[in-house]
This record gives structure tokens, sequence and C-alpha cells, in this order.
């Protein structure tokens, strides 16, 4: 047979919690490090999803003088003249930036105050102005001695 001491029969009730703390412990343990595991690598994906990211914009940034020498070359191949097209191509950009803008300001327009955390917050605060505080004996301990002034008799150094 089994020796009982092995299966738990014969242990103590503080070795049983006391195992079952050590236990508990080492679970909690464990599933922290899995955590912290599971949070370095998403950190580590999140990481290297923000730098191609900006190398990508960084890229794009390059590619638009580029793109807008084509367009503007592009355009003096149809046959007007190289000042024109460059011309065209910049009045192009300023276009799209006053639509963007048109854009950006209409969205700013929509933009109102949170009215239902204001509102929570002056039902909460008128709740709390009305509310009284629980009224309390004073305690009293048996050394109770009367406290003297001596504000008095205190020399002050910046007066």
């Amino acid at each position: 047979m089994s020796d009982p001491a092995v299966n738990g029969a014969e242990r103590s009730l503080g070795q049983l919690v006391a195992s079952a703390t050590a236990e508990m412990s080492a679970l909690v343990h464990d599933e922290i490090a899995l955590a912290k595991a599971e949070l370095r690598q998403d950190v580590k994906r999140g990481a290297i999803g923000g730098a191609a990211i900006s190398i990508a914009g960084v890229f794009a940034l390059f590619s638009l003088p580029v793109l807008s020498f084509a367009a503007a070359y592009g355009i003096h191949n149809l046959g007007l003249g190289l000042a024109w097209s460059f011309l065209i191509v910049g009045a192009a950009f300023l276009l799209l930036a006053g639509l963007l803008s048109l854009l950006a300001v209409s969205k700013f327009k929509k933009v109102k105050p949170p009215e239902r955390s204001i509102a929570s917050a002056k039902q909460t605060a008128a709740v709390l102005g009305n509310a009284k505080p629980h009224p309390r004996a004073p305690v009293l301990t048996a050394d109770v001695r009367p406290v003297q002034d001596t504000s008095a008799g205190v020399a002050r150094s910046s007066a």
C-alpha cells in the first residue's frame, strides 16, 4: 500500500493549509510570469509595427517631391510650358490643402463638451453638497488635560 503521509490522509490541517497556500502562491506567480511573457511579446510586436509605419511615413514623405516633379514634367510633355506645369501642380496641392482644411474646420465645429459627464458631475456635487457628516461622539480618553495656549510666550524671529 501507499504511504498515508504521501496522499494527505495523515497530514494535519495546518500542513494542508500551508500546502494549499504554497500551491496557490506558485500558481499566481506562474500566471504573472505568463502575463509578463505575453505582454513582452505584444510590446515587441507593437514596437516593430510602429517602426514599420514610421519608416513607411518617411518614404511617403520623401516620395512627394519626386511625384510632384513627375506630375509637372508629365504636364509639360503634354505641350504646356514647364513653369505652367509646376504652377498647376502647386495649385493642385493648395486646392487639396484647402479642401482638407475645410473638412477639418467642419469636424472641429462638431466637437462638443462632454454633456453627460458634466451633468453627472453636477449631480454628484449636489448630492455631496446636501450630505451631512455622520454624527460621532467625541472619543475621550481617561487622561484628558486642557490644552494651554503657549503662543503668547513664543518669540517671533520674523516680526
